[in-house]
Formats: C-alpha cells, structure tokens, sequence
C-alpha cells in the first residue's frame, strides 16, 4: 500500500486565479515556493505516522505541516498564531498550497507532527531537512567560498529562573532538566567601592554553535549544547559536520574563544589556516614563534575581517526569530529550534540571492512578504 494523506489544494469557484490577483509575482512566499521540492525534502517521513499512514485517519501530507512550521520560524510565530496565519494571510495560503476553501491545520496537528518526528527519528531528522537546502544551494550554483566562520549564540530556557528554583528546594525536579547555566559575553558592572569593572554575563540555557561561509552568507552546520559547554570545544564537530555537506573550509576564523592549541592543532593537520583569534599572550611570550607568523599571514588578517558576517547572522536570528528563548523543554527540541531557525536564515538569504527578492522583517504580525 501507498501512504495516504489529505488532498491540498483542489478546485474552488474562483480556481487558483485569485491567488494570482491578490499575491504579487514578487512576494517573498510565491518566490520561496517555486525553490524548493517541498515534497522531497519531507520524503520518507510518512513511517512517522502511525501504521506509515497506510490505514487509520487520513493525516495531514508532512510537506504541508513543515511548511507550516517552517512559516512559525519565519514569522516568530507560535503554533497557534501559525494556524491564524494560514487562515487569514493570502500569501501564506498560496505558500502552503491550500484551497480557497480549505481550512489550515490547526495548532495541534503542528505540536503532534513535531512529536512524532523526534520519537521516531530523533533531531537528526531536522538536520537532514537544514542539509537538504545547503545541498540545495550548491545545486543551484551559489559559491561557497573558502572561509569559514565560527561563533556561539545562547538561548535562555523557556523557565522562570527563581521558580524553578524555588521548586528545587521543596525537592522538585527543575522544570528543564537539560539547561544549564553557563557564560557568553562580557559586561561592565560597578563594585560596592564604585569602580567599574567587567565580569562575565550568565545565563541559564542552551547554546547554538554555528559555522558560517563568508561569501555565501549561508549557515553550513549547526551543533547546540547545554549552556556551560564552552565554545572551544565545538571547533572539531562543526568542521566534520562541514565535511559532511561538501564544504572545503579552506580557513577556520573565530573569536577568542576558539583559541585552543588542540583546534590549531586540528586545522594545521587537515591542511587548513586558522584565524582563530590569538589571545594577546601568545605573541608577548612567543614574539618570534609560530603565534606571530600565524597573526601576519593574509588568511589570518581575512578570516578576522569576515568574522562580523557570523554576529550579525546570530543577531538576526535572535531579533527576528525568536533563537534568543527556547520554545520548548530539553535538548532535543532546542535542536529543533535552532535547525529550523537555520533553515530560515538559509532559505531567505537563497531568495534573495537566487531571485533579488528581499523578505521584509515587521516586528509583530505578518502583513508582508
């Protein structure tokens, strides 16, 4: 037998002409709809329904619900107010491939479908989905140049610190059981005496490691962790995850918190420049050593010059879509989260660059594509 799911789209009195009156030839989800086989990037995925969609109810296709998931990303979105978008937003119908006629799937089914994925195929799942589409962009043409930026983003746990904290202490278990309390940035408090000084800042959560290409402006590999993991240690995976989608990564940049003689080490041995930023003790105890020659050479002087093209890709994802608070409890679906949020990243830097349509970020709502 062949899996079976509901008909989208079909026949309405107004037909699909409608859509082709009201949404303009240059918005960003008509433009969006023609990139990709939707369809493929969720293929397989029918085994996660219950007896592989074969029998019982007839289930929503897992095209249409990724589709709607990936719309919640895009827009900042919760599940329930994805359902009233793609009830209400023209755009966002013709996106999903609905009929006039045709109700949305609700919140529930979005929350069910991302249930059924991690019990049956765990977030490796979703980071096959954030694979396909750099595959993708290789298909389509788009250079991947030969740097390669790394950096770090935390997310703060969906919980209310002193609570939960609370709750410990009458012998409660912590509402998240993964989260942990790390470090990530630095910022200028005064002492009791009045000077100022600086001390790091802490956060309760989980962290998103990133490695970026420079000249695409494309994300290449994603890696979380709980929030006391350091960033360092990272370095190695997000190369081999490179490896994985075709990537040469010619040269490694990151900011100081790279700077671990293991990961020089790591780079030097596969043929690769490393322009991890040296921390200024290196060259004051080593003026004449490897440290200096490392610091003067053209890939080290580039690599840092490109580093601002990651920060500013962890601050899109924080300000417009939502990467700064997880949605969900534990590992597994901060996962998700930040693979998903990939996704979206990619696929908006892809239209634009693909088709010269730029998505226009509002802060709440989504009027506009």
């Amino acid at each position: 037998m062949w899996p079976r799911f509901r008909p989208a789209g079909g026949s309405s009195f107004w037909g699909d002409d409608l859509y082709e009156m009201v949404v303009p030839p240059n918005h960003f989800l008509r433009r969006l709809k023609g990139l990709l086989d939707w369809e493929g990037l969720t293929r397989g995925l029918a085994d996660c329904y219950q007896g592989g969609a074969e029998y019982g109810p007839i289930p929503y296709h897992p095209a249409l619900l990724f589709k709607m998931l990936f719309l919640s990303f895009l827009y900042n979105l919760s599940e329930r107010q994805t359902e009233e978008l793609a009830n209400d937003s023209m755009g966002a119908r013709y996106f999903l491939g609905l009929g006039l006629h045709q109700a949305a799937p609700d919140h529930s089914s979005l929350t069910v479908f991302k249930e059924r994925i991690l019990k049956r195929r765990g977030p490796k799942a979703f980071e096959e989905f954030f694979q396909r589409v750099v595959h993708l962009a290789q298909g389509r043409g788009i250079h991947f140049g030969r740097i390669q930026v790394v950096d770090a983003t935390h997310s703060t746990a969906a919980v209310d610190v002193k609570k939960d904290q609370e709750r410990q202490d009458r012998g409660g278990r912590p509402r998240d059981g993964d989260a942990a309390w790390g470090t990530k940035g630095r910022k200028r408090v005064r002492t009791v005496e009045g000077r100022a000084v600086l001390t790091n800042k802490a956060f309760y959560g989980y962290k998103a490691h990133l490695s970026l290409n420079a000249e695409s402006g494309l994300i290449t590999s994603v890696r979380v962790s709980r929030g006391n993991q350091t960033d360092g240690k990272q370095l190695p995976k997000l190369v081999a995850k490179d490896q994985e989608v075709g990537l040469k990564g010619e040269v490694y940049a990151g900011d100081k918190a790279y700077d671990d003689g293991d990961n020089h080490e790591l780079l030097r041995s596969q043929g690769r420049s490393s322009a991890l930023c040296l921390n200024a003790y290196r060259t004051r105890k080593y003026p004449e050593g490897l440290w200096v020659k490392i610091k003067g050479s053209v890939d080290y002087q580039e690599g840092q010059r490109q580093r601002y093209k990651i920060e500013q890709k962890n601050a899109e994802a924080k300000r417009w879509h939502g990467l700064g608070r997880c949605r969900y409890l534990g590992l597994a679906k901060y996962a998700v989260q930040a693979l998903l949020t990939a996704v979206v990243l990619n696929l908006k830097r892809m239209v634009l660059m693909l088709t010269g349509v730029r998505f226009r970020q509002v802060a709440r709502g989504w009027a506009r594509g």
